[in-house]
């Protein structure tokens, strides 16, 4: 792997990492699943196919975002407004 990208992907994956501390099915949960998929693909060595991966990375990272700040309104809503 070139040494740009290799800062990249691990930028990635320690951000992948610190947003999967809250995932709702667990952290090791979340860790585990992450590894394996950054060890499967470890071997890879065209640019072009790891900027895609890192594309998709930062797209689960954006969903990841999301499903927090969801998860957050949805409490925040429940708390303060009553649904009758």
């Amino acid at each position: 792997m070139a040494n740009p990208l290799r800062a990249e992907v691990l930028r990635l994956y320690k951000n992948l990492l610190y947003l999967g501390r809250e995932y709702p099915k667990g952290g090791d949960y979340f860790r585990d699943r992450l590894r394996a998929a950054f060890t499967k693909n470890k071997s890879v060595n065209d640019p072009e196919k790891i900027k895609e991966m890192i594309a998709r990375g930062e797209y689960v990272t954006r969903e990841l975002e999301a499903l927090y700040y969801l998860r957050k309104y949805r409490a925040m809503k429940q708390r303060y407004y009553n649904e009758e």
